[in-house]
């Protein structure tokens, strides 16, 4: 794969050296999502499964980069993933301010990754939280592309 001309840091090609699991297998891992679809461009404001719910943003890599994604974040909450660099995300502020005014969320947790083009995602859920009006509990948990938690 070429690097892209602009030099982003999220585009640059590495190989992640890590000495090879020795978790034992303890059984089939369940998976912790509950609904669908996930990705926000295809979510509408009135699922019904947003209603009341705990609202997971993620950004498209992380699930793949944190090995315990499920458990740690999935497990309780509604998930929507896009990605801020590769997808349009022209219509997401107005959909996510209608996802939070229109449902009664709450808390909103968003997961990125490290990379600079990855915090457009955080910055827009606070925005859409903003411009909802609402008091949500609100974090951001970030991920290294080594697959270790930062935040």
């Amino acid at each position: 794969m070429k690097n892209l001309a602009c030099g982003c840091p999220g585009s640059n090609v590495r190989t992640i050296e890590k000495p090879a699991t020795d978790n034992p297998a303890t059984g089939k891992v369940a998976s912790e999502l509950r609904q669908w679809p996930t990705q926000l461009h295809l979510v509408p404001p009135s699922a019904p499964w947003l209603q009341n719910a705990h609202l997971l943003i993620a950004a498209d890599c992380a699930p793949f980069a944190y090995g315990d994604f499920h458990r740690d974040f999935i497990k309780g909450k509604v998930l929507v993933n896009a990605c801020p660099k590769l997808d349009d995300t022209s219509p997401y502020l107005d959909k996510l301010t209608e996802i939070l005014k229109h449902n009664d969320i709450q808390s909103l947790t968003v997961t990125i990754m490290e990379v600079p083009c990855c915090r457009g995602l955080a910055m827009m859920a606070k925005q859409a939280l903003e411009a909802s009006g609402k008091d949500i509990a609100f974090k951001v948990a970030i991920i290294g592309v080594d697959g270790e938690r930062r935040s």
